[in-house]
């Protein structure tokens, strides 16, 4: 099982991240990027919904923010593309797998490979012990920063809301406020870590310059117990995929 120690726990609330070094075994990593090959293999994506993906305030609105490809991909398995990898008319001017910034955003669901690491009795011991009564899964993705092309991915940052009336919680006003680079923890992790990170850590992922690729795979709980998920959010529970529970 995959529960966390007092100390692992305390760390985890002091700093909002903690990283589980071989947390997922060496066979579980090796069928993940098995499968993500076989789902790149047999990509087939219209020019009409080739869409660049980007975490750059202005440039995400232009890329993805009205495009409905994007929007509506929080119940299906899409490809999301690295900036300058088409022509002006949709052709791939690198090899398509070398193109592919994302696949999301509901892997967990529809995948047999994805949903088992997902849904896997250690990541639901690691929740339980983590005090969370009702986490739902609510999209995943496999990113793929690819060498010395994968761009960089940006200040991540989640908005708190809270329905009208209650408490005040955390919300961007104006301009995307400016941040100092040197509070930013490198974190460092070998083949098969965990990196657990608290929905108010503010976290960004640096432009790959390396020979090898940085693949991940990242799924996103929300504790449902005694919260609202907020309509205004872009991600939202469908007829077809309703948010999924974590615990089997």
């Amino acid at each position: 099982m995959a529960c966390l120690s007092l100390s692992q726990l305390q760390k985890f609330q002091e700093d909002g991240f903690l990283v589980l070094e071989g947390f997922f075994s060496a066979d579980e990593c090796v069928a993940m990027q098995q499968r993500i090959g076989e789902i790149v293999a047999k990509m087939d994506v219209p020019v009409h919904c080739r869409t660049e993906f980007s975490t750059q305030g202005e440039e995400q609105l232009r890329a993805q923010g009205s495009t409905d490809y994007f929007l509506s991909s929080g119940d299906k398995i899409r490809f999301f593309f690295e900036k300058g990898v088409f022509d002006k008319k949709g052709n791939f001017l690198v090899p398509p797998e070398k193109s592919i910034n994302k696949i999301g955003h509901a892997l967990h669901a529809h995948d047999p490979v994805f949903k088992c690491v997902t849904y896997s009795p250690k990541v639901q011991a690691l929740a339980r012990s983590l005090g969370l009564q009702m986490p739902m899964v609510v999209q995943s993705m496999y990113i793929f920063k690819q060498p010395r092309f994968g761009g960089e991915g940006g200040v991540s940052r989640r908005m708190v809301r809270a329905p009208a009336g209650s408490a005040l919680g955390t919300c961007f006003l104006g301009s995307e406020p400016a941040r100092d680079n040197s509070l930013f923890v490198p974190t460092p992790v070998q083949r098969g870590a965990l990196v657990l990170i608290h929905g108010e850590v503010v976290h960004k992922s640096e432009q790959n310059l390396s020979n090898r690729s940085r693949q991940a795979y990242t799924f996103h709980l929300m504790e449902a117990s005694g919260t609202i998920w907020s309509p205004e959010n872009w991600l939202q529970p469908t007829a077809e995929l309703p948010f999924p529970p974590l615990y089997t």
